[in-house]
């Protein structure tokens, strides 16, 4: 066989691996334009859930802010109901003082506490007598005629006589 011929074989065998390399080339470069384009979306979705990510941060930056600033109010309040109640103690203790002082003043006897109650009486309700004038009321208990000047002393005095 002639020299020439066997150089044309070699040379068309060449050709056609290299027309089959080129196509498989060209389905990879193919598939690399179709993941960039993937990429592509990919990154600007990445990008727009930075932002999202940033503006909800910035968001929560303001909430904590504003719960920083309930907490120290609320802070606040939670001293001040303390001091009160404390306050209220106090009051409640000297209150319950001049109590006792008033019940021995009056001569008034506790009645000692009772485990067991069969009954509740309930409290006898005040009588109204019109004055000369209409639009005034005077209460007086009905209890032995005691004429109270303010509420407290009504209160005082019926909580004396359910005491005793």
């Amino acid at each position: 066989m002639p020299f020439t011929l066997i150089i044309d074989i070699a040379v068309a065998v060449l050709l056609v691996v290299t027309i089959g390399y080129a196509i498989t080339l060209n389905k990879r470069l193919n598939r690399l334009r179709k993941d960039k384009k993937d990429l592509e979306g990919l990154a600007r979705t990445f990008g727009e859930s930075t932002l999202r990510a940033e503006e909800n941060l910035n968001q929560l930056r303001t909430v904590a802010q504003a719960l920083d600033i309930q907490m120290e109010r609320a802070q606040t309040l939670r001293d001040d109901i303390a001091f009160l109640a404390d306050r209220g103690g106090s009051t409640a203790d000297r209150l319950e003082e001049l109590v006792r002082e008033a019940r021995d003043g009056l001569g008034v006897v506790p009645k000692p506490a009772s485990t067991n109650v069969t009954s509740v009486q309930p409290r006898k309700a005040p009588r109204v007598e019109p004055r000369g004038d209409a639009t005034e009321e005077k209460v007086r208990e009905t209890d032995g005629g005691i004429e109270p000047r303010s509420e407290a002393e009504r209160e005082l005095l019926r909580a004396l006589r359910d005491a005793g």
